[in-house]
Parts: C-alpha cells; structure tokens; sequence
C-alpha cells in the first residue's frame, strides 16, 4: 500500500521507487524488483492509458536470437540469456508464441563473405545449430526464397510483446506494486533528499526513481536535473502487409545480409504470431518522437533533433544509406525491388500499407550511434537511456542486471 507524507505543507503520496515509463523494459524491472523485495512500495508511472503503447506494442515481434551482436556486449550476452528466459516466460504464462527459425539470405558474393561472418559471431555469442546452407536447402525451408546461400538460425522466435507487457503488469499489481497509467511526468524536484514527481494524474514522492522512458529518457533526464551526453533521436520503421491471399510466400522469418555501414537490418519478411506477414522497414527519420505515420510532426522534437551537433555528423556518415531508405519510403515500387531481392515473386499488388513503429536511437556528440544497452546511476536516480532492439527480447535479464545495479547503489536489501 502507498503511504502519504507531509513535505512543506504539501501532503503526497510516497513510495520507496518510481519507475518512469510503462514499456517492456520498465515494467520487467519494476517486475524484478518486486520478486526480490516484496516489502517494498513501488509504482510504475505510464503516461498513456495502457502499457507497451509505444516501442514495445509496435514492434516485430521478434524473440530475437542474437546473432549480430558485438561478442561480449550487453547486448550480445542479455539477448542470448533473455531469449532463453522469454520463451520461458511465454510457455509458463500461455502467451502464444513460436520458435520458428530464420533465414538470413545472401544474394551477392560479397555477402556470402560477410554471411561467414555472421556465422562466427553468432557461435561467439554462444548461438547453437547455425547452418551455412545452399540454395536448394534453402528452397525446402523457404520455397519461395532466392539467394546464393543462407544462414540457418534456428532460435529466433515469435511472440506479441504487448501481451508480454500486459502479464508483466499483472504481476506487479498481484504483488503489491502499482501501475498506473494515465501519469505522465510533467516536473521533478529533489526536496528533502526524496524526489517529487508532478504527474498529470498528482504528485508522487520517492525515494528513488528509474527512468525507463524510452524514446523521452533524455528528455527525463533533463528533467531530473542530470543532463545527458547523448541526445535521442527518433527513426521510424515503416512497413506493408502481404495481402491474405499472398501470405503463403513466407513461412516463418526471411532476413536480409546486413550492411555494416548501416545500424538497421534492412528490409526482411517476419511472419507474426497471428500469422500475418510483415515486409519491412524502411528506417527514416521521425519528425515526432511518437510519430507513427510520415504527416506526424513536432516542432520540438524535430528541433531537438536537427539542433544536436550529432545528428548532422551522424547524416553526413550515412547520407548514402540514409537517402536510399528515405526514397523507398517515398517508392513504393523502390520498396518492393528491394524485397524481390529476396523473394522474387513478390509484386506490387500483393503489399498495403502496414503499421510503423519508432525507434529511440540514443546519439552521441560525436555522430556516433549508441550501440550498446546504456545506463547510467546519478543521485537517486537511474537513468536507462538506450535500450533499442533487442530489448523486448532481452527485458527479463535486462531487468536481472538493473535490478541488481539497483540493489546495490541503492543499498536496497530483502
């Protein structure tokens, strides 16, 4: 139960944490967290009327494998893990979900090489049963895929993360925790060593907070008086359907090589739970942080954007990339060349417009791109500020590793 306390003439509610940001990654650490201190007061605040609403509900779906990873990262090492513990976590609370497998195609030679690449890093990262296979065996999985060659990667999976989101919630409240949606942080103040969190559902005293607020960690940041180093800037993953009729083109997941130049994968094919068919994305700027269509616009989040020294240096980098993805956004006939690449058969008629989904891609001063899963301890606050894909995937042993940088700076004990 919350408590109330007086500060200065002013009666608010208190709790022992705050956790900002109603997504897959705060809720499995306000979920942790529960789990190892029962007798704790904590409430998750989401602005929205419901969790996962943003980068968690508009993902693929993807229960990703970690095969790209840079061995020995955060990322590489929590993804491999929380692969493993999401299935887990799906099969023991019945959320539908399949390990399908995918293929990751190669259809030039000097893809083929960067393929082999692939390969070593994803047994570097701890990946089993990884096959370099032909294009006949290639046809008996995906019969309708085209390519020199493929890697096989058996344990990628599917599964819808806002049910994720949903259960996770559900475990908060049965264990004591609060969720409440509908609070969206407006100002914090630091008053007699506690932070006061003014939402738009009331005020909220803490003792330590967590700011899990994806593509506003930032600007949360800012807010609780710890200017960041790196500035989050929005890009926008844009995708068609395959009409019903066409969906038997793919069976389960069909992934392009990667370009290393290029942070995103490129356009794939990724069957949903539901068993429609995703073709996508192109990756483009967003000029609003939640802006899910291209007529979306914020005068302040384009100019926070185009105003850090970063963004240009990072534009000018990937300006090739960048203005390819940008003219497949405007094209749809550039669109779909690129996914014939992968599967010839596919035209034009077979696609509608599909949904979207923004990525909060933490930039640095310096043009470079965060890659690595990000946070940072300041006072009382913990500030998570880049955890892109694969975070739902990750979000259980993401949420192990916080809780216990928590415990310990905190000095939190059961």
């Amino acid at each position: 139960m919350l408590s109330c306390k007086r500060i200065e003439n002013l009666v608010v509610e208190n709790v022992d944490i705050a956790v900002i940001g109603g997504g897959v990654v705060g809720l499995a650490v306000a979920r942790e967290l529960l789990l190892r201190l029962p007798r704790i007061r904590l409430a998750v605040l989401e602005k929205e009327t419901d969790v996962g609403r943003h980068q968690s509900g508009h993902n693929s779906g993807v229960i990703h494998s970690g095969l790209y990873y840079k061995p020995g990262s955060l990322k590489a090492r929590l993804c491999v893990e929380g692969a493993d513990a999401m299935v887990a976590f799906c099969r023991k609370e019945g959320i539908p979900h399949e390990v399908c497998g995918k293929v990751v195609v190669a259809t030039s030679p000097d893809e083929v090489t960067r393929l082999e690449d692939l390969r070593q890093r994803g047994e570097a990262n701890g990946l089993q049963g990884l096959k370099h296979i032909g294009p006949a065996e290639l046809r008996e999985i995906e019969p309708h895929a085209a390519g020199l060659a493929a890697l096989r990667v058996p344990s990628t999976g599917i599964t819808d993360y806002a049910n994720v989101c949903r259960k996770y919630a559900e475990h908060i409240r049965s264990r004591g925790g609060e969720v409440r949606t509908g609070s969206e942080l407006r100002a914090v103040v630091q008053r007699n060593g506690e932070c006061i969190l003014d939402t738009s559902a009331g005020e909220l005293s803490t003792h330590f907070a967590i700011s899990c607020a994806g593509l506003f960690s930032d600007r949360v940041s800012r807010m609780a008086g710890h200017p960041p180093e790196i500035a989050i800037v929005p890009f926008r993953g844009e995708y068609y359907d395959l009409i019903p009729a066409r969906q038997d083109l793919v069976k389960h997941l069909i992934y392009p090589v990667p370009d290393p130049r290029f942070p995103f994968l490129g356009v794939h094919f990724t069957r949903r739970i539901t068993g429609t068919v995703d073709a996508g994305p192109n990756a483009v700027l967003a000029l609003r942080r939640e802006g899910y269509r291209a007529r979306d616009f914020s005068w302040r989040d384009t100019w926070e954007s185009l105003r850090f020294a970063g963004f240009w240096r990072m534009s000018l980098r990937m300006l090739g990339p960048g203005l390819g993805e940008q003219y497949r956004s405007w094209n749809k006939t550039a669109f779909v060349r690129a996914l014939q690449r992968l599967l010839p058969e596919i035209r034009e008629q077979d696609l509608v417009p599909g949904g979207s989904g923004v990525r909060a891609q933490a930039l640095k001063r310096d043009g470079s791109l965060v890659d690595d899963f990000a946070f940072t301890f300041s006072g009382n606050w913990l500030h998570v500020y880049n955890v892109p894909s694969p975070a739902a995937t990750a979000s259980l042993a993401i949420a192990r590793v916080l809780a216990d940088q928590v415990q310990q700076q905190f000095g939190l004990s059961a």
